[in-house]
């Protein structure tokens, strides 16, 4: 049964197996320094590892759980986070169109243009949760 293990700061979907009487973990797939399985890690180890059984529900739950985990021991996480966010805008300002135009690569124009709206409703929806005051002591700036 594979199950998700934290090494330094990253965290794998890892599965045991005996080989010559020793336990071995076989890393099925890296799931970053915030647990999460998506669809492309499900696709992905179904197919190259067709023969683990994967109790994908139970993950996901440990995998929520486990992403929450950090905001209640320290502020890190929220740091970490923050960096990366500012890291994001900078990357998404100084991007220019025409690069997408050179590649003649109609499905990731496309793609790119579906993850730029996809985030824009997240933030949205972010910060709508903000102004109505689910999160006690902030406010929207």
């Amino acid at each position: 049964m594979a199950f998700i293990r934290k090494r330094g700061n990253s965290y794998y979907l890892v599965h045991n197996v005996r080989k010559k009487g020793r336990v071995r973990q076989l890393y099925l797939a890296c799931l970053g320094r915030r647990p999460r399985i998506s669809e492309d890690i499900v696709q992905e180890v179904t197919s190259k590892h067709p023969f683990v059984e994967v109790d994908w529900a139970s993950l996901r739950r440990r995998a929520a759980h486990d992403l929450v985990q950090p905001l209640l021991n320290d502020s890190k996480y929220l740091r970490d986070l923050l960096a990366d966010i500012r890291g994001m805008h900078l990357e998404i300002a100084e991007f220019q169109w025409p690069v997408l135009e050179v590649l003649r690569d109609r499905e990731l124009r496309v793609q790119f243009a579906t993850e730029l709206k996809l985030l824009r409703g997240t933030l949205e929806v972010k910060l709508n949760q903000l102004r109505k005051g689910r999160f006690a002591g902030l406010q929207a700036s």
